[in-house]
């Protein structure tokens, strides 16, 4: 019962926070951050089997899409794994991911990873030539990812990694190096875990490159002294999207064949309101998936909400084993996305 309560304490504590700053300040006063963040593409999750599940993965982290959602859950994986991700995502942008993970026994587990966005490419357009210049630009963002996770006990494990985040916008980048930390624990009730993590702690970014560069003349109509001074725009420097996350699993049903397990995430971001995630996920035999969730609720105009999908697990050998994932995620007024993953274990 003791670990029961201090779980609900740790769930409730994030809206009772939002509770306190609403009764300072109307709800549409309350100053959210959104939009105030670099690094936006932190955010969007990967792996179809975690986005299926509306994103509540925080307790079920037991695959390399853990490096994403909790670390810690990398002390989950046996042997050697491969993982490749894609989504065609809201207007057209590509989104890929990319990992690797090794076992190494007692020591623990080794992984690294890539996270990829390409807009392709945009039309560049002025006020004075609004349908377009004759150039072109795109938008390259990418962060490359090292982890760890170690179980320190049969119950409970903890991991950690460091990434390089770069976002490029033509001739301009900002980059940073960020943290993540998580940790993973089976509560003495076994059909139940309870994971935590702490995403994106990093120095600002600032943009910088050619193209805030420009030429002007500082005293015009004027001679006799300098006509042409090269400035540049002073850019502001902006945080990372820090995340916490706490969420509970549960096994509703387990059997030989059959296996139920419900899970949930609280969320606690540093450029929006606090929100629940939840997910539901059928398994038959450890061969076929089925899943469903829900995200962002109680997130202030969330477009975000129902997801779907699930999952083909086949073992090929004694070796190899192959699971490929799909999840559908609506996004209202924004239509959907679809994810496809592939994941490979030897």
């Amino acid at each position: 019962m003791r670990y029961l309560a201090a779980i609900a304490l740790l769930l409730i504590l994030p809206l009772d926070v939002r509770g306190q700053e609403n009764d300072a300040a109307p709800r549409d006063e309350t100053i959210t951050k959104t939009g105030a963040t670099a690094g936006q593409f932190l955010k969007l999750g990967v792996g179809a089997r975690p986005i299926a599940l509306g994103g509540a993965f925080v307790a079920q982290a037991n695959d390399l899409s853990a490096m994403y959602w909790n670390p810690a859950g990398l002390a989950l994986l046996s042997g050697a794994s491969v993982q490749l991700a894609h989504t065609r995502y809201l207007a057209d942008v590509n989104y890929n991911f990319a990992a690797f993970g090794v076992s190494l026994g007692n020591l623990g587990t080794l992984a690294a990873s890539l996270i990829f966005l390409d807009s392709g490419d945009m039309l560049v357009r002025t006020i004075a030539q609004p349908e377009g210049t004759g150039e072109r630009f795109k938008v390259q963002n990418y962060a490359i990812q090292a982890s760890y996770g170690r179980a320190l006990t049969d119950r409970f494990a903890i991991g950690g990694s460091v990434k390089f985040v770069q976002e490029r916008i033509w001739h301009s980048a900002a980059s940073s190096i960020a943290l993540d930390v998580g940790t993973l624990f089976t509560t003495p009730y076994e059909r139940l875990r309870l994971g935590a993590s702490f995403s994106n702690f990093g120095p600002k970014m600032q943009m910088s490159g050619r193209d805030i560069v420009f030429s002007t003349d500082p005293t015009p109509g004027q001679s006799g002294v300098v006509e042409i001074v090269n400035s540049e725009y002073l850019m502001d420097r902006h945080p990372l999207p820090l995340l916490f996350r706490i969420g509970l699993s549960w096994d509703a049903l387990r059997t030989a064949d059959h296996t139920f397990a419900l899970s949930t995430d609280a969320a606690h971001p540093n450029d929006n309101y606090e929100y629940l995630n939840f997910g539901a996920e059928y398994d038959f035999r450890n061969l076929i998936a089925l899943r469903a969730g829900y995200r962002k609720l109680f997130e202030a105009d969330s477009e975000q909400g129902l997801t779907m999908g699930g999952g083909l697990n086949l073992r090929l050998d004694s070796a190899l084993r192959i699971r490929v994932d799909y999840a559908w995620a609506d996004f209202g007024r924004l239509e959907q996305t679809h994810w496809f993953t592939v994941d490979l274990g030897f």
